[in-house]
Protein backbone atom coordinates (compact mmCIF):
# COMPACT_ATOMS: atom_id res chain seq x y z
CA UNK A 1 0.00 0.00 0.00
CA UNK A 2 2.78 2.51 0.68
CA UNK A 3 4.02 2.26 -2.99
CA UNK A 4 0.09 2.98 -4.48
CA UNK A 5 0.07 5.86 -2.16
CA UNK A 6 3.79 7.26 -3.01
CA UNK A 7 2.72 6.78 -6.92
CA UNK A 8 -0.57 8.27 -6.50
CA UNK A 9 1.46 11.39 -4.24
CA UNK A 10 3.57 11.94 -7.16
CA UNK A 11 1.14 11.83 -9.97
CA UNK A 12 -0.89 14.13 -8.29
CA UNK A 13 2.14 16.60 -7.99
CA UNK A 14 2.77 16.10 -12.00
CA UNK A 15 -0.37 17.55 -13.14
CA UNK A 16 0.29 20.85 -11.92
CA UNK A 17 4.38 20.53 -12.65
CA UNK A 18 4.78 18.92 -16.22
CA UNK A 19 4.17 22.64 -17.66
CA UNK A 20 7.60 23.64 -15.60
CA UNK A 21 9.35 20.24 -16.93
CA UNK A 22 8.53 21.15 -20.62
CA UNK A 23 10.10 24.11 -20.12
CA UNK A 24 12.94 23.04 -18.16
CA UNK A 25 13.80 20.73 -20.64
CA UNK A 26 14.20 22.97 -23.34
CA UNK A 27 15.83 25.16 -21.52
CA UNK A 28 18.78 22.72 -20.83
CA UNK A 29 19.06 21.20 -24.51
CA UNK A 30 19.30 25.07 -25.59
CA UNK A 31 23.22 26.11 -27.08
CA UNK A 32 23.95 22.59 -26.02
CA UNK A 33 27.29 22.18 -26.39
CA UNK A 34 27.95 25.81 -27.72
CA UNK A 35 29.63 28.42 -26.01
CA UNK A 36 27.78 31.46 -24.11
CA UNK A 37 26.54 34.14 -27.00
CA UNK A 38 27.21 31.58 -30.09
CA UNK A 39 23.40 30.54 -30.24
CA UNK A 40 20.17 31.85 -30.56
CA UNK A 41 18.46 31.77 -27.54
CA UNK A 42 14.61 31.32 -27.99
CA UNK A 43 14.02 30.92 -24.24
CA UNK A 44 15.17 33.92 -22.30
CA UNK A 45 13.52 33.03 -19.24
CA UNK A 46 11.19 30.93 -17.63
CA UNK A 47 8.37 33.24 -18.33
CA UNK A 48 9.45 33.61 -21.93
CA UNK A 49 9.90 30.05 -22.43
CA UNK A 50 6.13 29.73 -21.42
CA UNK A 51 5.00 31.92 -23.55
CA UNK A 52 6.96 31.08 -26.97
CA UNK A 53 6.22 27.49 -26.27
CA UNK A 54 2.38 28.44 -25.29
CA UNK A 55 2.32 30.94 -28.56
CA UNK A 56 4.19 28.58 -31.23
CA UNK A 57 3.41 24.79 -29.86
CA UNK A 58 -0.20 25.74 -28.31
CA UNK A 59 -1.57 25.58 -24.68
CA UNK A 60 -1.17 21.74 -25.48
CA UNK A 61 2.86 21.79 -25.99
CA UNK A 62 2.76 22.75 -22.84
CA UNK A 63 1.90 19.47 -21.60
CA UNK A 64 4.04 17.23 -23.86
CA UNK A 65 4.53 14.39 -22.24
CA UNK A 66 2.27 14.10 -19.76
CA UNK A 67 1.19 10.52 -20.15
CA UNK A 68 4.97 8.85 -19.65
CA UNK A 69 5.21 11.77 -17.36
CA UNK A 70 2.40 10.24 -15.18
CA UNK A 71 3.46 6.49 -15.42
CA UNK A 72 7.12 7.73 -14.81
CA UNK A 73 5.68 9.49 -11.52
CA UNK A 74 3.77 6.38 -10.33
CA UNK A 75 6.22 3.82 -10.95
CA UNK A 76 9.65 5.60 -9.79
CA UNK A 77 8.14 7.22 -7.17
CA UNK A 78 6.26 4.60 -5.83
CA UNK A 79 8.92 2.67 -5.38
CA UNK A 80 11.24 5.48 -3.99
CA UNK A 81 8.70 6.63 -1.93
CA UNK A 82 7.32 3.42 -1.05
CA UNK A 83 11.06 1.81 -0.11
CA UNK A 84 11.96 5.16 2.18
CA UNK A 85 8.65 5.08 4.15
CA UNK A 86 9.38 0.76 4.58
CA UNK A 87 12.86 2.11 5.95
CA UNK A 88 11.18 5.06 8.38
CA UNK A 89 8.35 2.41 9.40
CA UNK A 90 10.68 -0.34 10.19
CA UNK A 91 12.42 2.66 12.57
CA UNK A 92 16.01 2.20 10.52
CA UNK A 93 16.70 5.69 9.40
CA UNK A 94 16.61 6.71 13.38
CA UNK A 95 18.62 6.83 16.16
CA UNK A 96 17.52 7.16 19.76
CA UNK A 97 13.77 8.12 18.37
CA UNK A 98 14.76 10.74 16.11
CA UNK A 99 16.17 11.09 12.76
CA UNK A 100 19.64 10.54 11.45
CA UNK A 101 20.61 12.63 8.74
CA UNK A 102 23.62 9.73 7.77
CA UNK A 103 20.91 7.07 7.86
CA UNK A 104 18.29 8.96 6.19
CA UNK A 105 20.27 9.94 3.91
CA UNK A 106 21.79 6.12 2.91
CA UNK A 107 18.24 4.86 2.98
CA UNK A 108 17.04 7.92 0.37
CA UNK A 109 19.63 7.03 -2.16
CA UNK A 110 19.26 3.31 -1.82
CA UNK A 111 15.63 3.84 -2.62
CA UNK A 112 16.77 6.43 -5.34
CA UNK A 113 18.94 3.73 -7.22
CA UNK A 114 16.06 1.48 -7.56
CA UNK A 115 13.18 4.22 -8.69
CA UNK A 116 15.28 5.37 -10.80
CA UNK A 117 16.41 2.21 -12.42
CA UNK A 118 12.79 1.00 -12.82
CA UNK A 119 11.60 4.11 -14.18
CA UNK A 120 14.41 4.88 -16.98
CA UNK A 121 12.79 3.76 -20.20
CA UNK A 122 9.68 6.27 -19.23
CA UNK A 123 12.23 8.89 -18.37
CA UNK A 124 13.55 8.11 -21.87
CA UNK A 125 10.55 8.51 -23.36
CA UNK A 126 9.72 11.45 -21.60
CA UNK A 127 12.38 13.50 -22.47
CA UNK A 128 11.67 12.81 -26.06
CA UNK A 129 8.00 13.73 -26.22
CA UNK A 130 8.94 17.36 -24.28
CA UNK A 131 11.97 18.38 -26.66
CA UNK A 132 9.73 17.72 -29.27
CA UNK A 133 8.64 21.66 -30.91
CA UNK A 134 8.26 22.89 -34.10
CA UNK A 135 11.16 23.72 -36.10
CA UNK A 136 11.19 27.40 -35.29
CA UNK A 137 12.01 27.29 -31.63
CA UNK A 138 13.51 23.23 -31.66
CA UNK A 139 16.32 22.65 -29.66
CA UNK A 140 18.50 19.46 -29.11
CA UNK A 141 17.57 16.29 -31.07
CA UNK A 142 14.37 16.23 -32.46
CA UNK A 143 12.69 12.53 -32.00
CA UNK A 144 9.11 12.13 -33.96
CA UNK A 145 7.68 10.06 -31.95
CA UNK A 146 4.08 9.66 -31.82
CA UNK A 147 2.94 8.40 -28.49
CA UNK A 148 4.58 6.90 -25.60
CA UNK A 149 3.84 3.29 -26.80
CA UNK A 150 4.62 4.37 -30.31
CA UNK A 151 8.27 5.59 -28.99
CA UNK A 152 8.72 2.39 -27.00
CA UNK A 153 7.93 0.14 -29.79
CA UNK A 154 10.45 2.15 -32.02
CA UNK A 155 13.31 2.02 -29.58
CA UNK A 156 12.81 -1.29 -28.99
CA UNK A 157 12.62 -2.39 -32.63
CA UNK A 158 15.93 -0.47 -33.61
CA UNK A 159 18.18 -0.94 -30.22
CA UNK A 160 16.35 -3.76 -28.26
CA UNK A 161 15.41 -3.93 -24.80
CA UNK A 162 19.37 -2.15 -23.80
CA UNK A 163 17.95 0.32 -25.99
CA UNK A 164 15.32 1.02 -23.45
CA UNK A 165 18.30 1.69 -20.42
CA UNK A 166 19.71 3.93 -22.45
CA UNK A 167 20.88 7.07 -20.00
CA UNK A 168 20.38 4.95 -17.11
CA UNK A 169 23.99 5.24 -16.73
CA UNK A 170 22.63 9.53 -16.23
CA UNK A 171 19.58 8.94 -14.31
CA UNK A 172 20.98 6.80 -10.76
CA UNK A 173 23.28 9.40 -9.97
CA UNK A 174 20.34 12.34 -10.81
CA UNK A 175 17.82 10.26 -8.67
CA UNK A 176 20.23 9.03 -6.01
CA UNK A 177 21.46 12.85 -5.65
CA UNK A 178 18.43 14.24 -5.89
CA UNK A 179 16.17 11.40 -3.40
CA UNK A 180 19.10 11.49 -0.67
CA UNK A 181 18.65 15.10 -0.37
CA UNK A 182 15.13 15.50 -0.56
CA UNK A 183 14.26 12.73 1.77
CA UNK A 184 17.06 13.69 4.10
CA UNK A 185 16.22 17.18 4.32
CA UNK A 186 12.26 16.92 4.37
CA UNK A 187 12.29 13.50 7.59
CA UNK A 188 15.22 16.20 9.53
CA UNK A 189 13.27 19.35 8.80
CA UNK A 190 9.79 17.66 9.70
CA UNK A 191 11.06 17.01 12.83
CA UNK A 192 12.73 20.60 13.38
CA UNK A 193 9.27 21.83 12.29
CA UNK A 194 7.34 19.84 14.99
CA UNK A 195 10.16 20.85 17.73
CA UNK A 196 9.78 24.47 17.14
CA UNK A 197 5.84 23.95 18.11
CA UNK A 198 4.77 26.90 15.32
CA UNK A 199 2.01 24.52 13.93
CA UNK A 200 -0.67 22.43 15.84
CA UNK A 201 0.21 18.87 16.05
CA UNK A 202 -0.08 17.42 13.28
CA UNK A 203 -0.72 20.26 10.78
CA UNK A 204 -0.61 19.40 7.27
CA UNK A 205 1.40 23.16 7.31
CA UNK A 206 4.41 21.44 9.37
CA UNK A 207 5.13 18.70 6.26
CA UNK A 208 4.34 21.79 3.96
CA UNK A 209 7.31 23.90 5.62
CA UNK A 210 9.37 20.66 5.43
CA UNK A 211 9.02 20.67 1.27
CA UNK A 212 9.46 24.03 0.94
CA UNK A 213 13.09 23.49 3.11
CA UNK A 214 13.58 20.52 1.04
CA UNK A 215 12.85 21.86 -2.36
CA UNK A 216 15.87 24.20 -2.24
CA UNK A 217 18.25 21.72 -1.35
CA UNK A 218 16.94 19.19 -4.28
CA UNK A 219 17.20 22.38 -6.81
CA UNK A 220 20.71 23.08 -5.94
CA UNK A 221 22.26 19.55 -5.39
CA UNK A 222 20.12 18.06 -8.26
CA UNK A 223 20.68 20.77 -11.29
CA UNK A 224 23.90 19.56 -12.58
CA UNK A 225 23.03 15.79 -12.46
CA UNK A 226 19.34 16.78 -13.93
CA UNK A 227 21.23 18.77 -17.02
CA UNK A 228 23.34 15.78 -18.24
CA UNK A 229 21.07 13.29 -17.52
CA UNK A 230 18.33 15.16 -20.08
CA UNK A 231 21.05 15.54 -22.83
CA UNK A 232 22.19 11.85 -22.40
CA UNK A 233 18.75 10.69 -23.11
CA UNK A 234 17.79 13.44 -25.52
CA UNK A 235 21.39 13.09 -27.63
CA UNK A 236 21.09 11.41 -31.54
CA UNK A 237 22.49 7.29 -31.28
CA UNK A 238 24.02 5.50 -34.42
CA UNK A 239 22.97 2.36 -35.80
CA UNK A 240 24.31 0.39 -32.89
CA UNK A 241 22.28 2.64 -30.31
CA UNK A 242 25.39 4.43 -29.26
CA UNK A 243 25.22 7.83 -28.27
CA UNK A 244 26.37 10.01 -31.05
CA UNK A 245 27.40 13.54 -28.80
CA UNK A 246 28.14 11.81 -25.58
CA UNK A 247 30.21 8.39 -24.30
CA UNK A 248 28.55 8.35 -20.92
CA UNK A 249 27.70 10.49 -17.68
CA UNK A 250 31.35 12.03 -17.09
CA UNK A 251 31.93 12.63 -20.94
CA UNK A 252 28.71 14.73 -20.74
CA UNK A 253 29.67 16.59 -17.77
CA UNK A 254 33.06 17.35 -19.03
CA UNK A 255 32.25 18.27 -22.09
CA UNK A 256 29.33 20.43 -20.72
CA UNK A 257 31.71 21.94 -18.30
CA UNK A 258 34.44 22.76 -20.96
CA UNK A 259 32.30 23.88 -23.67
CA UNK A 260 29.78 25.69 -21.90
CA UNK A 261 31.29 27.18 -18.50
CA UNK A 262 29.83 25.68 -14.56
CA UNK A 263 26.60 27.82 -15.49
CA UNK A 264 26.17 25.64 -18.41
CA UNK A 265 25.53 22.90 -15.72
CA UNK A 266 23.08 25.37 -14.19
CA UNK A 267 21.58 25.97 -17.28
CA UNK A 268 17.45 26.34 -16.62
CA UNK A 269 17.34 26.39 -12.62
CA UNK A 270 15.22 28.85 -12.19
CA UNK A 271 12.33 26.59 -14.41
CA UNK A 272 14.08 23.72 -12.23
CA UNK A 273 13.25 25.12 -9.17
CA UNK A 274 9.78 26.44 -10.52
CA UNK A 275 9.39 22.61 -11.57
CA UNK A 276 11.23 20.72 -9.00
CA UNK A 277 10.21 22.97 -6.05
CA UNK A 278 6.68 22.60 -6.52
CA UNK A 279 6.58 18.81 -7.44
CA UNK A 280 8.70 18.71 -4.70
CA UNK A 281 6.36 20.23 -1.86
CA UNK A 282 3.25 19.00 -3.44
CA UNK A 283 4.36 15.28 -3.64
CA UNK A 284 6.34 15.29 -0.27
CA UNK A 285 2.73 17.10 1.49
CA UNK A 286 0.40 14.75 -0.67
CA UNK A 287 2.75 11.85 0.33
CA UNK A 288 2.82 12.55 4.10
CA UNK A 289 -0.89 13.57 4.32
CA UNK A 290 -1.47 9.89 2.38
CA UNK A 291 0.59 7.87 4.99
CA UNK A 292 -1.49 10.10 7.73
CA UNK A 293 -4.91 8.72 6.54
CA UNK A 294 -4.06 5.28 5.74
CA UNK A 295 -2.71 5.39 10.02
CA UNK A 296 -5.93 6.76 10.99
CA UNK A 297 -8.24 3.68 9.22
CA UNK A 298 -5.54 1.22 9.70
Amino acid sequence: MDFILSGAAACGACLFTNPLEVVKTRMQLQGELKSPGSYQVYYRNVFHAFYTIGKVDGLAGLQKGLVPGLFYQFFMNGVRLGSYALFDSAGYIHTDGRVSAAKSTAAGAVAGVVGAVMGSPIYLVKTHLQSQSTSSIAVGHQYRHQGMLHALAVIHREHGVTGLWRGAGAAVPRVTVGSAAQLCTFSTSKEFVEDLQVFPAGSWLVALSAGLISSVVVVLAMTPFDVVSTRLYNQPVDGQGRGVLYRGFMDCFSKTLRKEGLMGLYKGIGASYFRLGPHTILSLLFWNELRKLRSLHS
